[in-house]
């Protein structure tokens, strides 16, 4: 089903942004909430569509954020919209465990055959979240090897609760202060090519390096149960190592007997313009993790993972209350019609089209060190010019010069110096147009 015509509404701002309805709903929201729960953009949200969200001021803006990487088939898809109301009308909860349904059943098997990277027979695992994705796998990792230890990289991000947390990278403001992280964690670097002047050879070269060297002086390799990567890493900054950093890490577990497990949490469900960007780099998991889009904005997450792995648990060792929601599930089933029915397609244009707009940015401006990204997964790095160090300063003035001028934009990094787009895959070309003047304005009024 495709998107409906309104998606393509372009930027209307009628008030000074944030406007008088959102400064109020931003009081309130002070008042109430945590101090921890700031705001990025203190736009409230009346309706979204497409590509676009529309505040409460009647502030139209073009988003780039996608809910950090969770509306990929866009806010408010009709189909999505229809599968939710009509799965809301027959019943919303059983726990499935309990009480099974078929639309649990149906996705996993979708989700199983959608995982081709992985090698042999699949099976698969609803949760509700990316960061209870990565917990299960590492119990399940455990469970299979009879082991204890994780290796995790430089530059992670896997989410927020303790054992997510721990394997999180960046310590202000995911891990400061939450202590103690869970143990028998080694943290080894991720293959940067940036970080040596675009060598890829190079930057493989030494993170798999010191990751042998780790072997000898931070852990026993027999004592390891699970190899934790992104393909991708979000989070960090939209890093793309080289593929046969990716390689020898396949490598590595396969040598000594480690379940290597891949976080498409963020990098998956057409992000990259394929279901899993590890079809793109050639990756072959042993589990497989997603969320984030896999449902349009309804929490669920799913392992997909080698049925030789999957089936050491013990029966209930894995699961809980709400994972795999009835509702959850058929929202899913309409992202996967949405992917099958030419929304890859669309997604593979939109990364050719983002990656020749940021190449001339780029080209056009000495305070953005990189541009990088697979297909519409893509980025830009700010520097100070002539060096590579973090220019997070300038970065959050483009940001705040886009957002009153109709664009929201999000950033990433370890430096907090990336612009990352997570750009709902629907945006329509003369969205898109309209996006980069808006980018390009903020980035020549910066300087």
């Amino acid at each position: 089903m495709e998107q409906a015509t309104a998606q393509q509404a372009s930027v209307n701002i009628v008030t000074e942004v944030p406007g008088p309805k959102s400064r109020e709903l931003a009081a309130r929201s002070a008042a109430a909430l945590a101090d921890a729960l700031s705001l990025v953009h203190p736009v409230f949200v009346e309706s979204a569509q497409g590509a676009t969200v529309t505040d409460v001021d009647g502030n139209t803006f073009i988003d780039w954020i996608g809910g950090v990487g969770v509306l990929n088939v866009g806010h408010s898809h009709p189909a999505v919209v229809e599968a939710i109301i009509e799965q809301a009308r027959r019943f919303t909860h059983t726990d499935y465990t309990i009480v099974p349904y078929e639309p649990y059943v149906r996705l996993c098997e979708r989700l199983n055959a959608s995982a081709t990277p992985i090698e042999g027979p699949k099976k698969a695992a609803l949760f509700n979240t990316g960061a209870e994705t990565v917990e299960n796998a590492v119990k399940i990792a455990r469970v299979a090897t009879g082991r204890q230890g994780v290796i995790c990289f430089s530059g992670a991000f896997h989410g927020r609760s303790l054992m997510a947390m721990t394997l999180t990278s960046k310590v202000h403001p995911y891990r400061a202060g939450f202590g103690p992280y869970a143990p028998e964690v080694y943290r080894a670097p991720y293959a940067n090519p940036f970080d040596f002047d675009g060598d890829e050879q190079a930057a493989t070269a030494y993170a798999l390096g010191e990751l042998k060297k780790m072997a000898k002086t931070h852990f026993a390799t027999e004592s390891i149960a699970a190899l934790v990567v992104e393909p991708i890493q979000g989070e960090g900054g939209f890093i793309v190592p080289p593929t046969a950093f990716l390689h020898g890490l396949r490598a590595f577990c396969d040598e000594h007997g480690i379940v290597f497990v891949v976080d498409e949490v963020q990098s998956g469900m057409g992000r990259t313009g394929t279901i899993w960007a590890s079809e793109q780099l050639g990756v072959k998991p042993d589990l497989l993790l997603s969320a984030k889009s896999i449902a349009a904005g309804i929490p669920l997450g799913a392992i997909i993972g080698k049925a030789s792995i999957m089936d050491r648990v013990p029966d209930s060792g894995i699961g809980g209350t709400y994972p795999g929601n009835p509702v959850a599930c058929q929202a899913a089933h309409a992202v996967l019609d949405a992917f099958e029915g030419g929304l890859l397609d669309q997604a593979k244009e939109l990364g050719r089209k983002l990656e020749a707009a940021f190449a001339e940015l780029k080209d056009a401006d000495d305070g953005i060190s990189d541009s990088r990204g697979l297909g519409p997964m893509r980025a830009l790095e700010f520097s100070k010019p002539g060096t590579k160090d973090p220019d997070p300063a300038r970065l959050d003035a483009v940001q705040a010069h886009a957002q009153q001028h109709g664009l929201l934009m999000h950033k990433a990094g370890v430096g907090g110096n990336i612009l990352r787009v997570l750009v709902p895959l629907v945006l329509t070309d003369a969205q898109l147009d309209e996006s980069i003047a808006i980018l390009r304005a903020a980035l020549e009024a910066t300087r």
